[in-house]
């Protein structure tokens, strides 16, 4: 069965925003299903216009664009919590894919409502929006590693933000959480050849600092992170829950 947005097991963790009686029965109203998949299964393909909307509930997936000759530029890593599909919504077609890197459980909402949606609930609007500026920010961030962050800096940057941004929903046991990417991934991400990136992932091994093998990631020092990659070590900024 599908779970209901008032038992929602997302909303326990302080990283989303706290919903009134009022915003839970309009998600309700406006989720029409769940959908669950295998890892690597599509959800949203570059230049579909896709029926549905979806928000994470479980498990992790990615975002990347195709070049015209088959490459492929990772532009984010998907969580629980994250919202799916908003540029079809808005452009009629997805400017880039998601798919699932691991098995994910998907709250399915319809495309066709989501002007209704806006103008019953402009305040619901209002945190689509702000979710949409959210991963503008990100992509701001992305590309200051991928220009003016050396190799170490910049997966610095990428560990530390996936590590604090699972930490801010329980996925975080002992400095060790799940991380179903390849290592592929975040090269492509960064703009790093994979054998840079394994080299770089080494030292940081060597280091202490951060170990990523077996499908799991520890850091056993966030603050030396943050020095590296040159960014403030800041909470994770609450967010709205769709």
């Amino acid at each position: 069965m599908a779970t209901k947005c008032s038992q929602c097991p997302l909303r326990r963790h302080s990283l989303f925003k706290p919903m009134n009686e009022q915003d839970v029965l309009a998600m309700q109203r406006f989720k029409v299903g769940e959908l669950t998949i295998e890892a690597g299964t599509p959800v949203l393909i570059e230049g579909s216009n896709s029926p549905q909307l979806f928000t994470a509930l479980r498990g992790m997936g990615l975002r990347y664009k195709t070049t015209m000759d088959g490459g492929r530029q990772v532009v984010n890593f998907v969580f629980p919590g994250d919202f799916i599909g908003l540029q079809a919504g808005v452009m009629g077609e997805m400017a880039h894919s998601v798919e699932a890197s691991s098995k994910m459980t998907l709250c399915v909402f319809n495309r066709s409502e989501l002007w209704n949606f806006f103008k019953s609930h402009p305040e619901r609007g209002f945190d689509i929006t702000w979710l949409a500026a959210v991963e503008e920010h990100f992509l701001g961030e992305a590309l200051t590693s991928i220009g003016q962050r050396s190799a170490f800096e910049a997966l610095s940057w990428a560990l530390l933000r996936t590590f604090v941004r699972a930490e801010a929903i329980g996925l975080v046991q002992n400095r060790r959480m799940n991380l179903p990417y390849r290592q592929q991934d975040l090269a492509d991400a960064l703009g790093l050849s994979l054998v840079h990136t394994n080299k770089t992932l080494s030292k940081l091994r060597d280091q202490q600092l951060a170990d990523w093998s077996d499908g799991h990631l520890t850091i056993n020092d966030k603050v030396k992170l943050a020095e590296i990659a040159r960014v403030e070590l800041d909470l994770v900024p609450r967010r709205p829950l769709m």
